[in-house]
């Protein structure tokens, strides 16, 4: 497959993708030579108010594929405008399953630069068993910690219980809230509102890390004296050559599977 890349911004995970696809076979562009591009690779999360993207995407050729994560309204709209075609590339099954890794350790990495306790023999409530709920989870439990899952879903409860972690419903967060001062949630929704907060001893370290905004009311979390953080990014942050390497990897996977389909 003979494509150009564009790879826009300057975090180590884009300049590791970058590397990767160069490795890979592939010429890659700057954001100044954009309109040469078969395909534009934004960081993630891409900033909507940032004018160097937006006019980044307007130099580009239409029918170019725009590769984005999380993408706002500003940028999609510069997109259609431009008739770029987008592709959610972190929507790929392969790329969510593998950077559940890093952002997993990610998690660890903060619990021990927040908290002033080992991992081994801490409790821990672990707030949904997704791709990410699994792998802090068994992290956890490797190191020695004492697992709580709270999980909506009977499958992923038994699940959890298969894994020696103890598993209880969401319904019964009000009554397990009070036993943990560190709490790692993973589900997208609204499940640590005020009313579960106040369940939490004082101090208490909450990371969130599902995606924007979380599921915790951290205005509330701030007014209780509770340390809530929003993790977002961890993969780049923590680990932002094995993310960009993922990155450019499932970019391939999703051109590949793209091709295929046009191919008669």
């Amino acid at each position: 497959m003979n494509c150009i890349f564009c790879v826009a911004g300057q975090d180590a995970r884009q300049q590791a993708a970058a590397k990767a696809l160069r490795r890979a076979g592939y010429e890659v562009v700057g954001g100044k030579e954009a309109a040469r591009a078969d395909c534009i690779l934004l960081p993630v999360p891409a900033d909507d108010a940032d004018p160097a993207l937006a006019a980044l995407i307007r130099s580009a050729r239409p029918g170019t594929t725009l590769m984005a994560g999380q993408i706002g309204p500003a940028l999609r709209r510069a997109a259609g405008e431009a008739g770029l075609v987008t592709v959610n590339c972190y929507q790929s099954p392969e790329l969510a399953c593998l950077n559940a890794v890093p952002t997993a350790e990610g998690c660890l990495e903060l619990l021990l630069r927040l908290r002033t306790r080992t991992i081994w023999e801490s409790r821990f409530l672990v707030l949904g068993y997704g791709r990410i709920g699994r792998a802090v989870a068994r992290r956890l439990r490797l190191l020695g910690g004492r697992v709580t899952v709270a999980a909506r879903a009977a499958d992923q409860r038994a699940s959890a219980r298969s894994a020696d972690c103890r598993a209880v419903p969401l319904t019964a967060l009000e009554r397990v809230l009070p036993s943990f001062d560190a709490v790692i949630n993973t589900i997208p929704a609204p499940v640590l509102g005020r009313r579960e907060l106040l369940c939490l001893p004082k101090g208490a370290l909450i990371l969130d890390l599902a995606s924007r905004p979380g599921g915790t009311d951290f205005e509330a979390a701030r007014e209780l004296g509770l340390h809530a953080e929003l993790a977002l990014g961890l993969p780049a942050r923590c680990a932002p050559e094995t993310a960009g390497e993922l990155t450019a990897h499932a970019v391939l996977e999703l051109l590949r599977e793209r091709e295929g389909r046009k191919t008669p």
